[in-house]
């Protein structure tokens, strides 16, 4: 047996809220499937089992809130539990080679027969969640997957595109006795803030989503007073930002007091770099190339390898440096806020990892669904607001964190190389580091080793 316990996503959290289950008990699990949504100020996150086995127990309901590390689930871990064929968690075990012959009285059958219902294809608890919201067979999809596992991407290219509100027909109340709409977490948050009575809705044979929470809202009977329907209407789309910005600012007070920052800059001359990394992007798929902001994260990730003192915590008044370099990235969320997945042991990555890290870990991020794994602890920060088109950025340091690195855009300026004056494109490189655990001195010599390997692009491969 093994406890799956309410995970640590993030230094400032303190519990979550479980607001779904993606599996039951009996259910089979591998090592790194998605089985529950947990709500946190900053986002809903999608957890994942740490063990593989058979889910004995669920201990917590949903929509109950509990401290971090409390148990959540209890699974079965022995080998008769666990699933033994990869990727197919709930296939099952295969018959013997030589299977013993079956009597009837006095005849006697040769062989087993084998089985006429076709073999269940590798499916994870997500995927089965997403198609039983859809209303999909899974057997009658085509799967992209290894071994023909059916994707998430195929069941959201299965899912037909409901029409807009607009155009769902009226409907009559949903009748006792019916099956319940399909109602997705966001959604029926978004229900209890607007004062929507799910039950009352009928989107169809597809799952209700905010969409229909929002036209449903917009009906309301006209007697509802307006003071009262008023806030209702402006509370969900500030809720999930509201939070998050609260833990931030809870946590920036907490940097500003307790920290005393110090700050350096320097300028880095990418145009070796750029134009290393336009010949390596011609041998590449369009979807496998490589972004200059990869290149600026694994070079961090190497002078935070090269330099320790800035690539750790600050605990009990004294530092504890990091014996890897889990490289957060801050993320802007849609609605407002920040997130900060991790890519853990940054520094070991090969370049394309990183490149594999940062789209996908960002893109979750962003959407406001990042997997429990995204959000480990970091051991120093990037936060690049290039995109944005700002060219410095002054950072203030994650607590319990000593560095944050700090990338802008990058520009084309007037630059001398070898007594030549030409234009080049160039980035502002910022350090905010903290002085109670290091002193300019070892800041400057990490931007110069972020500098040098950004000099030599060929060896961050």
């Amino acid at each position: 047996m093994a406890e799956f316990v309410m995970p640590s996503l993030g230094a400032d959290m303190e519990s979550g809220t479980v607001t779904e289950w993606l599996v039951k008990p009996g259910d089979l699990v591998r090592k790194g499937d998605v089985v529950a949504v947990v709500d946190t100020a900053k986002a809903a996150v999608e957890v994942e089992c740490f063990q593989s086995g058979r889910v004995d127990r669920l201990l917590v309901p949903e929509g109950r809130s509990v401290p971090v590390g409390t148990p959540l689930a209890v699974i079965t871990t022995d080998e008769a539990a666990a699933p033994t064929t990869p990727g197919r968690p709930d296939a099952p075990a295969p018959p013997d080679s030589a299977a013993a012959p079956v009597h009837t009285g006095d005849q006697a059958a040769t062989t087993l027969e084998p089985p006429t219902r076709p073999a269940t294809r590798p499916t994870t608890p997500i995927v089965r969640h997403l198609a039983k919201e859809a209303g999909l067979d899974l057997a009658a999809l085509h799967g992209t997957g290894a071994g023909g596992a059916v994707t998430r991407h195929d069941i959201e290219q299965a899912t037909p595109h409901p029409p807009r509100p607009a155009e769902r027909p009226q409907t009559p109340p949903h009748p006792r006795g019916q099956q319940a709409p399909r109602v997705s977490p966001y959604a029926r948050k978004l229900a209890a803030d607007l004062g929507v009575d799910l039950a009352a809705l009928h989107p169809g044979d597809g799952p209700v989503t905010a969409a229909d929470i929002r036209a449903a809202a917009e009906q309301q009977p006209a007697q509802r007073q307006p003071a009262q329907r008023q806030p209702a209407q402006r509370r969900p789309v500030k809720a999930r930002g509201v939070d998050n910005r609260t833990a931030i600012a809870a946590l920036m007070s907490r940097a500003n007091r307790d920290i005393p920052h110090y700050h350096l800059a320097t300028t880095v001359d990418l145009d070796r770099a750029l134009a290393w990394l336009r010949e390596h992007n011609k041998a590449l798929p369009v979807a496998e190339r490589v972004l200059p902001a990869a290149l600026l994260l694994k070079a961090t990730a190497l002078a935070a390898a090269a330099v320790p003192e800035l690539n750790g915590h600050w605990v009990d008044g004294a530092l504890q440096p990091s014996s890897t370099v889990d490289l957060g990235m801050a993320v802007a969320v849609r609605g407002g806020g920040l997130l900060v997945p991790v890519l853990p042991q940054a520094d070991t990555l090969p370049l394309a990892e990183i490149m594999r890290g940062l789209r996908e870990q960002a893109t979750r991020a962003r959407s406001g669904r990042p997997r429990a794994s995204d959000l480990g602890q970091a051991s120093i920060t990037v936060t690049n607001l290039g995109d944005l088109g700002v060219e410095v950025v002054h950072g203030v340091i994650h607590p319990p964190q000593v560095a944050l690195v700090g990338f802008g855009a990058v520009v084309e300026r007037p630059w001398s190389v070898d007594g030549l004056l030409g234009v080049r494109p160039v980035v502002t490189v910022t350090l905010a580091a903290d002085h109670r655990a290091t002193d300019g001195a070892v800041g400057a010599r990490f931007l110069h080793m972020i500098d040098n390997s950004l000099q030599t692009p060929e060896e961050l491969l």
